[in-house]
């Protein structure tokens, strides 16, 4: 089989990074290509040099056995490549249609925009491949699964028959996931070739025609899907053997930390999105909130750490209320908080790595004295925990929002877990991250546990609550559908107390 796709030997330095390093793969035509790897392994900033928003400093691109030459996102949509990315680039307050037509817009009559044309052909291509689209939908009233498929759609609008899927199940529900699965086989026996960036490993066994891993910027091998397990994989990407299983001890819960009662709380669109919550956190416990994304899970973290207003019910943290509590102040009573989206809850994108570190006590002792800011203790702190927490950065002076996904994430973490806390809200808390930083970040959990701390893990991944939850509360249409024992819970019982369909031996919550 005919490979539509090689690059060669390709090299890229940034300061005081070599972030690819010889690097030489190949796309099978009609193929799925994995390209797997953790966090700073190389790999977007591989596509991003294929799709040309990156220039090589060394190696050579060839499409369907011709060398070319790819300066910007033109040329390659030109060979007919096109890349979906990781964060969506599009404009929310613009239709699917208008979106789709940025940049190549057609005319009727050389004048008027012909918004008709575009939306006709979005509908072939919705039809042709399974996307289900509405044309005349609003971007921010899109689901992301949605959103997904409207990226998907303008690089099929461009004709590309060489698709770059960056971390395409990042931000997507299980139910999502499977969805895109079932598009990209469509895309494939259409005779689309596909590369997929990932580092979850079960999908990359679940989909994958060929594997090729990525480490420190260095191809490290490949391998047959049909050789290969998880396992293998991990030891592939890490460079070490990895423990794909959360190792604990049973939780030896004290007095709750946290106690929620008949909560309600509207989105920033008034809906009311959480019904009559209630719930406990216990001290030395991790509690995790399953659900499908989208059933309340978002306004009640937000809720508990003061992002949202509450519109009726209590929540107390160690018997105190916090119910009227800015966020600062719920920070200051020992509340860590991992928020979903890091990008807009959880960093400061143009500030420096160091600033990021200490957001949450910035004006306290040693980072100042008074209002004055002090460098020093600043730079020392970002430093150790950069090197503990093995974010993979240049210097610690360099903006976070220069950072993988991955990365950023790891410095969230490393900023909340290294303060003294009480409670931590984690909410998706390894998204984005790869098995090595998963296992650590698994670990670091369990140990806030096992130091006493109370632990609310929000997750939509099922296996990632089964493996760290002692107590788990599924959420349906923003109520508490059942309590139920980690020890005994089912993915399947889980499943459909998720869909909103109660189970008898679910019923008694604890």
């Amino acid at each position: 089989m005919t490979n539509v796709l090689e690059l060669r030997g390709i090299t890229k330095r940034f300061p005081g990074v070599l972030a690819n390093d010889q690097i030489s793969i190949a796309l099978r035509e009609g193929k799925i290509l994995a390209l797997l790897g953790e966090n700073g392994a190389g790999k977007s900033t591989l596509m991003n040099i294929l799709y040309g928003l990156y220039q090589p400093d060394e190696g050579e691109i060839i499409v369907r056995g011709q060398k070319v030459d790819i300066h910007g996102p033109n040329d390659a949509i030109a060979q007919g490549i096109g890349m979906v990315h990781q964060h969506f680039m599009l404009v929310p307050v613009m239709t699917v249609t208008e979106n789709v037509m940025l940049g190549i817009e057609p005319t009727r009559n050389r004048v008027f925009l012909d918004k008709e044309k575009v939306a006709k052909r979005i509908r072939e291509i919705s039809d042709q491949y399974g996307l289900e689209v509405d044309p005349q939908a609003y971007i921010k009233d899109l689901p992301v699964g949605i959103q997904q498929r409207v990226e998907i759609i303008k690089v099929l609008y461009r004709q590309a028959d060489i698709l770059i899927l960056d971390e395409p199940t990042a931000v997507l529900t299980p139910q999502e996931v499977e969805g895109l699965f079932k598009i990209i086989d469509t895309l494939i026996k259409s005779g689309k070739s596909i590369i997929f960036i990932t580092h979850k490993l079960k999908e990359v066994l679940a989909v994958a025609d060929d594997i090729t891993v990525l480490r420190l910027g260095k191809v490290v091998g490949s391998i047959d899907p049909k050789e290969a397990t998880s396992e293998i994989l991990a030891t592939m990407m890490v460079g070490r053997d990895v423990n794909l299983v959360v190792q604990k001890e049973n939780a030896k819960p004290a007095g709750p930390v946290l106690v929620v009662e008949n909560l309600y709380v509207r989105d920033e669109r008034q809906h009311m999105t959480v019904q009559g919550v209630s719930f406990e956190v216990r001290q030395g416990e991790v509690l995790g909130l399953a659900g499908v994304q989208g059933n309340g899970q978002t306004e009640l973290v937000y809720a508990l750490t003061g992002l949202l207003p509450i519109d009726a019910g209590s929540i107390h943290l160690l018997g105190e209320s916090i119910r009227h509590a800015p966020p600062r102040k719920i920070l200051e009573r020992g509340v860590a908080h991992i928020p979903e989206d890091r990008q807009r809850h959880g960093l400061i994108l143009s500030f420096p790595i160091h600033d990021n570190m200490m957001l949450c006590t910035y004006y306290q002792p040693p980072f100042a004295r008074g209002i004055a800011l002090q460098p020093a203790p600043i730079f020392s702190n970002a430093e150790e925990l950069v090197k503990q927490y093995d974010v993979r950065t240049p210097n610690i002076y360099v903006n976070a929002g220069t950072l993988s996904g991955g990365n950023q994430q790891k410095v969230i973490v490393a900023r909340e877990f290294s303060r003294p806390i009480k409670l931590l809200v984690a909410s998706q808390p390894t998204r984005g991250l790869d098995v090595g930083s998963i296992e650590y970040i698994h670990k670091q959990i369990i140990k806030k546990r096992d130091e006493g701390c109370g632990v609310l893990v929000v997750s939509s991944e099922l296996d990632e609550i089964l493996a760290l939850s002692d107590r788990i509360a599924v959420i349906y249409k923003g109520q508490i559908m059942a309590i139920v024992d980690a020890n005994t819970a089912t993915k399947e019982q889980l499943g459909l107390l998720m869909a909103g369909v109660h189970l008898s031996e679910t019923s008694n919550k604890n």
